[in-house]
């Protein structure tokens, strides 16, 4: 039977590719790395995508870990590097929220009209999660990852034709929904056409 008791000897197992290793370190680990990563990114899924992230990481690169250093604190940093680029990957997002906030106010015509602008923010951010899956990841990588029509052609292996149709249909969309809100074009142009 083996001695599991120390991370040292998990560690030991786990670089001879042993995944009863890999299991008991994911079982002591998972659920504290978990909750550290939820009190930062504020969502359980984002916080499941970092454990994920973590422990593939450790599994891909099970050869060159270090038995003699601590492999917590390793976990951890892992962690806080994967965290930094969910962080990242909503900023521009969260900029682009943050220029229609400012829009908003600095136009007293349209922030009278938006009592709660918040709920403008908050709309947003439902239409795009309303659109069909292809459609939304385009639209993101397009307008708020500013990629080009070639990458996202690439990534998603689809043509450049239809990431021009997606994101076509994404912005009629969003159009036709923010007219029915009676939310001014200024604001979807600020949004959506300019760039």
């Amino acid at each position: 039977m083996k001695d599991h008791s120390s991370d040292y000897n998990l560690i030991t197992g786990l670089k001879k590719d042993d995944h009863d290793s890999f299991r008991v370190l994911f079982n002591r680990y998972s659920k504290a790395l978990f909750q550290f990563s939820l009190r930062y990114l504020k969502s359980n899924e984002a916080a499941e995508d970092v454990v994920q992230e973590v422990f593939t990481k450790i599994w891909n690169n099970r050869k060159e870990l270090k038995s003699e250093t601590s492999f917590k604190s390793y976990l951890f940093t892992i962690a806080l590097n994967s965290i930094r680029k969910q962080f990242n990957k909503l900023s521009r997002f969260n900029e682009v929220r943050h220029d229609i906030l400012l829009d908003i106010s600095q136009n007293t015509s349209e922030f009278d009209i938006r009592e709660d602008y918040q709920s403008l923010l908050d709309k947003l951010d439902e239409l795009i999660n309303r659109m069909p899956e292809k459609r939304k990841q385009v639209f993101i990588k397009k307008k708020l990852e500013e990629k080009s029509l070639k990458e996202i052609a690439l990534e998603m292996d689809i043509t450049a034709k239809t990431v021009e149709y997606h994101i076509t249909e994404a912005i009629k969309f969003l159009k036709k929904e923010f007219t029915s809100l009676q939310i001014k074009g200024m604001i979807f142009f600020y949004l959506f056409v300019k760039k």
